[in-house]
């Protein structure tokens, strides 16, 4: 199962020992900063977790899958990450 937004802000609540309200803020705020960085082209690094980087695709030849017909997909930025090398271990059990 997918840990989701609601099992962030729990977890926090946890640890944290915060309310839920203020909770649900902090993990809204970061969720909020880390989508303006990556949406005005900035990379986001988190030390010992990874890496988020916006990579630009150029426009490309395709196709439509459904009727086979050629079609051209346009230019458009995507999103990646790259796991640091102790998430790599913790989640390989090393």
């Amino acid at each position: 199962m997918a840990l989701t937004k609601q099992d962030i802000v729990e977890k926090i609540c946890e640890k944290l020992g915060f309310p839920k309200k203020q909770s649900t803020t902090i993990a809204e705020a970061l969720l909020e900063l880390i989508k303006s960085s990556l949406e005005s082209g900035e990379d986001v690094l988190v030390s010992g977790f990874g890496k988020f980087c916006v990579k630009k695709k150029l426009e490309r030849k395709g196709r439509n899958p459904a009727t086979g017909e050629d079609a051209v997909l346009p230019a458009r930025r995507v999103v990646t990450f790259k796991c640091s090398g102790k998430l790599r271990e913790k989640v390989n059990g090393i």
